[in-house]
């Protein structure tokens, strides 16, 4: 298990309990007061994404976000999930679809996303993995979607396929 304690991985919120092991990885909030535990491997991970799309540049505050969809059924909360906050839309990409968007209540971090769409998947924001290497390795994204709403100084990404609107699973069929 690599942990922030004994091998000087950077600290970029106010914990420094977050770890990963070859399976696993913790997921924390800037204030530490929420964290959870992702899977790294199938079956538990599903994909991992970029997404251009208008919702998560608004969620987010960014021109897009860096995304993990992982099984509901191999997601843990270590700590915090009483401190999350809920808010949920309809008035998504997909009309008529909730989409509801927890926030941790003490700094307002948004943890993940959970939409009608899709029932038992979970949609974490790969900015909060306190491993940050993973993001180079085991959680690099494999598919950029909405990109005809990238903006126009964002380059693709090497080796992710790029969709638009939004992925299907054929499109990361053979992506690592």
């Amino acid at each position: 298990m690599t942990s922030f304690d004994d091998q000087g991985l950077p600290v970029v919120h106010l914990s420094s309990d977050g770890w990963s092991t070859e399976d696993e990885a913790t997921a924390t909030c800037f204030c530490g007061a929420v964290q959870l535990i992702l899977p790294l491997k199938k079956p538990g991970l599903l994909n991992r994404h970029v997404c251009h799309c208008i919702d998560c540049r608004k969620i987010g505050s960014a021109f897009y976000q860096s995304n993990i969809t992982v099984d509901d059924t191999y997601l843990k909360h270590v700590r915090g999930e009483d401190n999350l906050s809920t808010f949920s839309e309809k008035k998504t990409i997909r009309a008529n679809a909730t989409m509801s968007n927890y926030f941790c209540k003490t700094c307002g971090t948004l943890m993940y996303r959970r939409g009608a769409r899709f029932p038992g998947l979970t949609i974490l924001r790969t900015g909060t993995v306190d491993d940050l290497s993973l993001a180079d390795t085991k959680l690099r994204p494999q598919v950029e979607q909405f990109i005809e709403r990238r903006a126009a100084w964002s380059k693709p990404i090497d080796g992710a396929a790029q969709v638009v609107g939004m992925h299907q699973p054929s499109d990361i069929e053979g992506i690592l």
